[in-house]
């Protein structure tokens, strides 16, 4: 584990606050494992040449995205494959735990914590293990569903995928939600978690959003963030990221359909991309906020694995934990880690470390 701590600093708050709709805004998912993306590229290679290409709906219209609600529960699941299928069948529903909007932080659990799922996931899909556990722990647990395009594409893109809309539309849903758990529970700060895209989108929520005051860390929304396989520096996607620029440089540009396909979202965390470029200018991290960037060593999404990790800005704490790092039985991907018991822990000790001294080791294997 690597920490750094950096000093206070004043300066002004950084971006603006967009207009976001009154309640929470819909639904994203994470890029899902090698077999996923390959049949994602396979599609957009094919239909580069087909009239079913020009037929989609063309991702430089600016196609916007809502976020939604969750409706009812789904089972607790210790299987992230049988959570992914639940997942998409029922896309609307809580994991175990979440949404309890009666319940109210106490001295010992004081902020409430909100789950952040990533690209084409929900927050049932990405959290059906670690909410109930959270919340058996004694947090208020929220979540909810966001970056669900407005108008989504033909193919792979289906209306129920979520978080394939533009980050910082996403960003806007997120500051929406966390406004609702903090005047419904009345606690001034939350405490957030976020898996793939949305450890950016926290980000985002922070730095453009209003999460995070720079200028005034006592006036920030957020205390804690807590990300898993966050795509903070961008990706390579095992490669496959760098091979849209190879197919660009011998004529054949295929981001437009590929965009169309995976979503808005996707094609912004490559590597370069101008949302990112601007999220990271001027450090990683925002004055207050104390944030634990958990790696995984057999991420072959958010690759490669190390660009998740942040560097402490002034005023900022970043603990940097590789989730494998004295637990080589571990073997979680970049989905079945938030199945890990591993994964938990290390989130739980990061939410109370007194409370929860300890982390958790056991067998977890890749892709399940």
């Amino acid at each position: 584990m690597t920490i750094t701590v950096a000093a206070p600093v004043t300066r002004n708050p950084s971006g603006v606050h967009p207009k976001v709709p009154g309640r929470s805004t819909s639904m994203k998912r994470n890029f899902r494992t090698p077999r996923a993306v390959a049949a994602i590229m396979a599609a957009a290679i094919v239909g580069i040449g087909s009239n079913a290409a020009v037929a989609m709906a063309d991702p430089g219209n600016g196609v916007g995205s809502h976020a939604s609600d969750t409706v009812g529960y789904g089972p607790e699941l210790t299987d992230e494959a049988a959570a992914f299928a639940y997942g998409l069948a029922n896309p609307d529903v809580a994991p175990q735990g979440a949404n309890n909007w009666s319940c109210r932080p106490d001295a010992t659990h004081p902020r409430p914590v909100v789950l952040v799922h990533g690209t084409w996931a929900s927050a049932y899909g990405a959290y059906a293990y670690m909410s109930p556990r959270l919340a058996k722990a004694g947090y208020c647990v929220f979540t909810f569903n966001y970056g669900r395009a407005d108008a989504p594409g033909a193919g792979l893109v289906q209306p129920t995928i979520g978080a394939t809309g533009y980050i910082e539309d996403s960003a806007a849903q997120l500051a929406a939600f966390v406004d609702r758990v903090r005047a419904v529970t009345g606690t001034a700060q939350v405490d957030v978690i976020g898996h793939s895209q949305g450890g950016v989108v926290i980000r985002q929520y922070l730095k453009f959003n209003g999460g995070a005051d720079a200028g005034d860390p006592s006036r920030n929304k957020v205390k804690k963030v807590i990300t898993f396989g966050a795509t903070n520096h961008g990706t390579t996607l095992s490669g496959l990221g760098s091979l849209l620029g190879v197919f660009k440089n011998a004529g054949l540009d295929l981001s437009a359909p590929t965009e169309t396909l995976i979503g808005h979202a996707g094609i912004q965390q490559l590597i370069g991309s101008p949302v990112l470029t601007e999220l990271n200018a001027g450090g990683d991290t925002m004055p207050g906020v104390e944030y634990t960037i958990v790696a995984d060593r057999y991420d072959e999404v958010s690759s490669p694995y190390t660009r998740t990790y942040l560097q402490a800005g002034p005023g900022a704490q970043v603990h940097d934990v590789l989730l494998q790092d004295g637990c080589d039985l571990d073997t979680s991907d970049h989905n079945s880690m938030m199945f890990s018991p591993r994964a938990t822990s290390i989130a739980l000790q990061a939410l109370d470390p007194v409370g929860h001294p300890n982390l958790v080791c056991s067998l977890n294997p890749w892709l399940l």
